[in-house]
């Protein structure tokens, strides 16, 4: 039994030293772990406890026993508390912890601490301490006083309490954080089972199993910190914050196979769920297009990147902004890289509508002038440098005012709307269409020779001629007058290619409308069809 004794002894003392160790680690590691403070004092706390039941175990007299056992109460009582304070900051509830929390909680310890140490004058703790009768060793037997019964209570509260809170964010939690979270379950779990068994007398020789058990979860920990990073920030934390992300968020391994994601790229990406842990990003992003997946194989992960992807979705096209930035171990060597998708389709088609109401006409859905004119005259410049024919057809719609006048400006507008849908037919992709103002409507057709801008002027004339729009109050005929015009010199400037157009067009106008003239710059002729 003595040889027992010595060596419980021993693996009690080593305990002590583990649970020093992990105190002082854990005071000299910079991390930004909120609940490193109640890590430092629940490992101080264990290292007072198991050192001075190592005493205990080694005092030969009842005084000297008793001595040491109200050193073990200037540790044993705040572990507990502790511990449970971790966990909150672990599972993300550290908004829970007030200062009435903190005052319930080290109240009972502290009250628990002075009792101890003055049980002989109230025995409010200990009604007795004795030694064990037919022990080879002197061993001691308590008398719970009412104080014991309040101490042990808050103990296994806070351990019941920290072992549900961990249960309680378990499926919550992705697999990467299981392995922190199973070992501090551990760590709560062996002391509460050692305890109660202990209370059961259902331990060898009624020893309190306790600071043994400390010394292997001492060890669960330091291995924990110095492998797994468990005091760098709290895991769960750390989830809600990637959780609470409006931003998608992927992280990958240096294959590029998918590590980690958050609730948002769940809800960006098609089937991302857990099953897609391990699947290469390529394979991620194909049902979004082409341009994701060449994004994904032209990219390096060791570069930050950024680029704006159009998506293909279930509910239609989303456009994201896709950063991608590499992942570093605390060595500086690359461990994978981090994608955050942030969708723009907001602010995109935002600007697509501003862009559209700058460049388009809202009424007829062509050009407005202003852009019409930045356009053609980037094209008439081109086509200078290449020495390439290059036209214009301004074209104004005949008694206009009378449409407006005698059938209102309701009409009036659909007479617009017709005379584009009728020009659209006619207008090839090259050439830029737009509203030149009021009803006069203007063609830009680059690479197109006099002649040929004025037979297609003709059918467009033809057509609008042939073609009536029909209205409540019946059908409308209208017509409309030309003027074209070909760049006749390279230095020519839009504006004066438009003014000789407008030349032309009241030519048409004057000669009875519903015409195509021609100027040539020197002369202004009638164009008849042959």
């Amino acid at each position: 039994m003595e040889s027992m004794i010595s060596n419980y002894i021993v693996i009690v003392s080593i305990s002590g030293v583990l649970s020093a160790l992990l105190a002082l680690f854990a005071y000299y590691r910079k991390t930004d772990f909120s609940g490193l403070k109640a890590f430092i004092v629940s490992s101080a706390a264990s290292a007072i406890y198991t050192f001075g039941f190592a005493l205990e175990l080694s005092g030969n007299s009842l005084q000297e026993i008793g001595l040491w056992i109200k050193v073990e109460y200037l540790g044993m009582p705040y572990i507990a508390p502790s511990s449970m304070l971790m966990i909150m900051h672990f599972v993300g509830l550290e908004r829970l912890i007030s200062k009435k929390l903190l005052t319930v909680l080290y109240s009972v310890p502290l009250i628990s601490t002075v009792l101890v140490w003055t049980n002989e004058s109230h025995h409010l703790f200990y009604q007795s301490i004795h030694f064990r009768e037919g022990a080879p060793a002197p061993l001691v037997d308590i008398v719970m006083g009412p104080w014991y019964i309040v101490q042990g209570s808050l103990t296994f509260g806070c351990m019941l309490a920290g072992m549900c809170l961990i249960l309680w964010r378990w499926n919550r939690m992705k697999r990467a954080y299981l392995r922190q979270m199973l070992i501090i379950f551990i760590g709560q779990f062996l002391p509460a089972l050692g305890a109660f068994l202990y209370l059961m007398d259902a331990t060898p020789y009624g020893m309190d199993p306790v600071p043994v058990i400390m010394s292997v979860t001492s060890t669960l920990y330091i291995w924990a910190i110095l492998s797994r990073g468990m005091l760098t920030a709290a895991p769960i934390a750390r989830e809600n914050l990637f959780e609470s992300m409006r931003d998608g968020v992927l992280v990958m391994d240096l294959s590029d196979k998918l590590v980690d994601y958050n609730r948002a790229a769940a809800e960006m990406l098609q089937d991302l769920d857990a099953s897609a842990i391990g699947r290469p990003l390529a394979q991620l992003f194909l049902p979004a297009g082409r341009e994701a997946v060449d994004y994904v194989m032209n990219s390096n992960p060791r570069d930050s990147e950024e680029q704006e992807l159009v998506w293909n979705t279930d509910e239609g096209v989303r456009y994201y902004q896709i950063r991608s930035s590499p992942v570093q171990k605390h060595d500086g060597h690359l461990a994978g890289r981090m994608i955050m998708l942030i969708d723009v389709t907001e602010r995109t088609l935002l600007q697509e509508k501003l862009l559209q109401l700058a460049t388009i006409d809202s009424l007829t859905g062509i050009y407005n002038r202003t852009h019409f004119m930045e356009l053609s005259r980037s094209l008439l410049e081109e086509a200078a440098e290449r020495s390439a024919p290059f036209s214009i057809i301004l074209l104004d719609i005949d008694f206009f005012k009378s449409i407006n006048d005698r059938y209102g400006h309701q009409y009036g507008d659909m007479a617009l709307q017709h005379v584009v849908a009728v020009c659209n037919r006619h207008v090839r992709e090259e050439d830029i269409f737009g509203r030149y103002g009021g009803e006069e409507f203007v063609l830009c057709l680059p690479d197109t020779p006099l002649k040929q801008a004025a037979v297609i002027s003709e059918k467009i004339r033809g057509d609008i001629e042939r073609s009536a729009f029909y209205t409540l109050s019946g059908s409308i005929n209208v017509t409309a007058s030309f003027g074209v015009v070909e760049a006749f010199r390279s230095n020519i400037s839009l504006e004066e290619l438009l003014s000789e157009a407008d030349h032309a067009l009241y030519t048409s106008k004057r000669n009875g409308r519903n015409a195509v003239h021609l100027s040539s710059g020197s002369a202004i002729t009638h164009f008849k069809p042959v």
